[in-house]
């Protein structure tokens, strides 16, 4: 994978430095961010979205949904399941490991809720811009110009 160099970025702006840290994060995520779980990202509506999880194998107990500083992190650990007879497989293709995975959300996107159905772990989010940065429109009135009055020099 190519990488870039946003050190420009820093010298030629001001006060947008928090973009460039942006897309140093992105850039760098990429590669230290595992596989797993699989997960989908959905547009539901114009400001609805959901995130799709596969966590096959894990109870509701065992999984952690936060939403801090503008990060999802969905984290699961398998706890000791003491009345769960001992298996032996054959094969193991349903991995069951602990994992700790991390969204970075969008300026005004909260997450709504969170279901687990099936092994799949669904989150809402939705976005919500505040009514002070929504587009409006901006009325134009004319205005009547009086006729000015030239100062004659004596």
């Amino acid at each position: 994978m190519t990488s870039f160099d946003f050190a420009p970025l820093y010298r030629s702006t001001v006060g947008f430095d928090h973009l460039a840290t942006l897309l140093d994060s992105v850039m760098n995520n990429d590669r230290n961010q595992p596989a797993y779980p699989p997960y989908n990202i959905e547009l539901i509506d114009k400001d609805q979205y959901r995130i799709t999880m596969a966590v096959a194998g894990f109870t509701e107990d065992e999984i952690n949904v936060t939403s801090e500083n503008n990060t999802l992190t969905v984290a699961a650990a398998r706890q000791d399941r003491v009345n769960e007879p001992k298996r032996t497989f054959l094969h193991q293709g349903i991995a069951e490991r602990n994992f700790k995975r991390s969204f970075r959300l969008a300026d005004h996107v909260r997450v709504t809720g969170a279901t687990l159905n099936n092994g799949l772990l669904n989150i809402a989010l939705q976005r919500e811009i505040p009514e002070a940065m929504k587009p409006r429109q901006i009325p134009i009135n004319s205005v009547v110009s009086q006729p000015q009055q030239f100062l004659k020099s004596a």
